[in-house]
């Protein structure tokens, strides 16, 4: 129990002091990989407070949706607040939106996107106890019993750093200044 909180609590240091951050910077793309998972930030509203609370998960894109799972269980304070209010922006690497969060509760649906949400989250898709590339359904049911499986239909787009009107057009301005800057020199030479 003490190595289940442990995680718990290293994931919440991880993600409040650095993933929220480079995802509200815009930089969320270049830290997701195979490797470290794929992740998004969803923000949901408070069930106590009412007041907007940011989570880093790691997701699958599935039939349109995007699909999420809570690890650690109901007990995680995302969970309660979905259960409260059923709806939560999106933050993907690439952009957001407003979407209406449905709890998946047929098994073989819940199987299929549970196994994806794993084999998405790098690392940490290892954290059930087997490899969710390989296990069988029967393990894989067992390990994610009891673990909401969520799935988020986009209701409202939302803008994003490069969309019009934000600010990701600095950083494009200055990579093309620069790629210019490099032509420039190459011609002048």
């Amino acid at each position: 129990m003490s190595t289940y909180r442990g995680i718990r609590q290293a994931f919440r240091v991880l993600n409040h002091s650095f993933m929220i951050s480079v995802f509200r910077s815009g930089l969320g793309a270049w830290v997701v990989s195979p490797w470290a998972g794929y992740i998004m930030v969803l923000t949901t509203i408070g069930h106590r407070t009412g007041r907007l609370r940011h989570t880093p998960v790691n997701y699958a894109l599935i039939d349109g949706d995007v699909c999420c799972i809570a690890g650690f269980g109901s007990v995680v304070h995302w969970a309660r607040n979905l259960a409260a209010v059923p709806e939560a922006e999106v933050q993907l690497p690439a952009g957001r939106f407003w979407g209406r969060v449905q709890t998946v509760t047929d098994d073989q649906e819940r199987l299929r996107i549970g196994r994806q949400i794993l084999k998405n989250a790098g690392f940490a898709g290892f954290f059930f106890g087997f490899s969710p590339f390989t296990t069988s359904d029967e393990q894989l049911g067992r390990g994610i019993a009891g673990v909401p499986v969520y799935r988020i239909r986009p209701s409202r787009a939302i803008s994003a750093v490069f969309d019009p009107g934000a600010a990701g057009w600095i950083g494009s301005t200055l990579v093309w200044i620069v790629v210019l800057a490099l032509v420039v020199a190459v011609l002048i030479h």
